[in-house]
């Protein structure tokens, strides 16, 4: 089995020292490096690029600049999607957005991780888990989302929040770890 085959199928895997995944990561840093150096006017050279990077867009998308993500080809995005600045993807275990994601500035979608074993951990070794955020979800500014989360459809979540678990439809959340403050009717 590949390194690459291990990262997508959840596995502890080697990014480091994988010829393959580094060219990969590479060329993702290329075209974020493109994309954030493109004039914010230039909206169809910044459309065009973000399809080139991105796996699937279902339809309008906007991402403000800068933008990074470590592969870009497991990224999902559903129609009206929005980020404010300084979004970063580690993308490695795929991350799949619905329609109608909005996210504020300085948000961190993370689905790689290190083993807790420092012995494991200081070879080097990963892993990564995926993430899926359902429709209607409101990410608000500094919100860190971690490996393996689903969230709900119909989710407002609260500026500076750590999302470290599931989270259920229609309720707003906030905090580090997140409590759900309220359900939505």
């Amino acid at each position: 089995m590949t390194e690459k085959e291990k990262m997508l199928a959840g596995q502890i895997y080697d990014a480091n020292y994988d010829k393959n995944l580094i060219e990969e990561r590479q060329k993702a840093k290329e075209l974020c490096f493109k994309y954030n150096m493109l004039n914010p006017s230039d909206t169809i050279d910044r459309e065009n690029v973000l399809k080139e990077l991105i796996g699937k867009i279902k339809g309008n998308i906007l991402i403000e600049q800068p933008f990074i993500c470590d592969y870009g080809y497991n990224i999902e995005m559903g129609d009206n999607f929005y980020s404010n600045h300084n979004l970063v993807i580690l993308d490695a275990g795929g991350v799949k957005f619905g329609d109608n994601v909005f996210i504020g500035p300085n948000c961190g979608v993370y689905t790689s991780g290190h083993p807790i074993e420092k012995d494991v951990r200081n070879m080097g070794l990963e892993y990564a888990s995926p993430i899926k955020i359902g429709n209607d979800v409101w990410i608000g500014g500094n919100v860190c989302i971690l490996p393996g989360v689903t969230i709900g459809n119909n989710v407002v979540i609260g500026a500076g929040t750590v999302v470290n678990k599931n989270v259920p439809d229609n309720v707003v959340i906030a905090g580090n770890p997140f409590k759900i403050i309220k359900e939505i009717n």
